[in-house]
């Protein structure tokens, strides 16, 4: 199976910069893996899609402010770090803008000398080790210093740095959110329990990963990068409960998807675990728990488009890509949603 099989002509124009108002004011296309058929709705239409008995499956982590903007100690040349995987207390994982200015050794300084930096190792893809120096809590520093660390495809300026989080975002560590879920609002998250839907909760930090391009030309050759996730007792007995009722596992977002299969055994059933996984989803994979999904357009020959093919089938869901296209849906991170079912 090629990567290029995955390829679609995306207008630059239908790439969505700013989010809606309403977060559940978006559209919503509605495809059926099994027919092909679309429907189009709004986003708040998803409460008829869910039926009592099933159980929504959301993603919880919370995107921390992981861009820091600073400079070179002894020269003053500007430098822009991006905090990707917490390693120690005070040392993390990143990736240094421009690099070949971040040798080993190197001495940061950011806002005005309330944290510092020295570069203390490079890593797998030239990421920087930085172990950081400061007085207090890092957290409350990195909220105040940080910036959220958006895609590369949206260049506007996000007026309000909640609006790239979702209602529900609990646990710091994630450098870019889990988009399908910024379009629930609280009230439509009560709306959905109250017609008797379980709403289990998991955890998957999303790193950078997600949006590097698939190099290799063959699918089967790319190998995924890695990432954190937790499932607790209470989230895989709502599942596991769900499924031996006949209900359906509907998850919020490819992480929530890749959470609930990463944690899954053969026979099916949710374990409550931590660890990391780099499992890859692509037209092939046999799912263990999801039944339907909930998720945004993504870009072409990507690992996200592979996932939503193996649920759906490549054919079925490049052709609701060209629906989308014509009927000028927004797509990526601040963009428009799609139900599959």
């Amino acid at each position: 199976m090629n990567v290029s099989d995955f390829y679609f002509d995306l207008p630059e124009e239908l790439i969505a910069q700013d989010p809606l108002k309403d977060r559940s004011a978006s559209r919503l296309l509605v495809l059926d893996k099994v027919t092909g058929q679309i429907r189009h709705r709004t986003f708040r239409d998803i409460v008829s899609y869910l039926d009592p008995g099933d159980c929504l499956v959301i993603n919880d982590t919370k995107v921390i402010p992981a861009r820091l903007l600073g400079v070179k100690e002894d020269t003053g040349a500007r430098i822009e770090v991006l905090l990707l995987k917490r390693r120690s207390d005070t040392v993390w994982e990143t990736l240094v803008k421009p690099g070949r200015k971040a040798r080993e050794g190197t001495r940061l300084v950011f806002g005005d000398g309330v944290l510092k930096g020295e570069v203390t190792g490079i890593v797998d893809e030239g990421n920087r080790l930085i172990r950081f120096e400061y007085e207090g809590i890092f957290e409350e520093i990195l909220d105040r210093l940080g910036q959220m660390p958006l895609p590369p495809y949206i260049t506007h300026q996000l007026e309000d740095r909640n609006r790239y989080q979702t209602v529900y975002a609990t646990h710091d560590g994630s450098a870019a959110a889990p988009t399908a879920g910024l379009h629930f609002t609280e009230e439509l998250l009560d709306e959905i329990e109250k017609k008797g839907v379980k709403i289990a909760r998991v955890t998957l930090h999303v790193g950078l990963g997600t949006f590097r391009p698939v190099k290799a030309e063959q699918v089967a050759d790319h190998h995924m990068h890695s990432e954190f996730y937790m499932v607790s007792e209470e989230a895989a007995r709502k599942v596991n409960e769900t499924k031996a009722a006949g209900g359906r596992i509907v998850c919020v977002g490819t992480t929530s998807c890749r959470t609930v299969e990463s944690a899954a055994g053969e026979d099916g059933t949710l374990r409550a675990s931590s660890g990391w996984t780099d499992i890859f989803i692509y037209p092939g994979y046999r799912f263990r728990l999801m039944d339907a999904l909930i998720t945004n357009f993504h870009l072409p020959e990507s690992t996200l488009v592979m996932l939503v093919s193996a649920l759906a089938g490549r054919e079925n869901v490049l052709n609701a890509y060209q629906e989308a296209i014509r009927e000028k849906y927004r797509f990526f991170s601040f963009g428009d949603a799609m139900y599959i079912h």
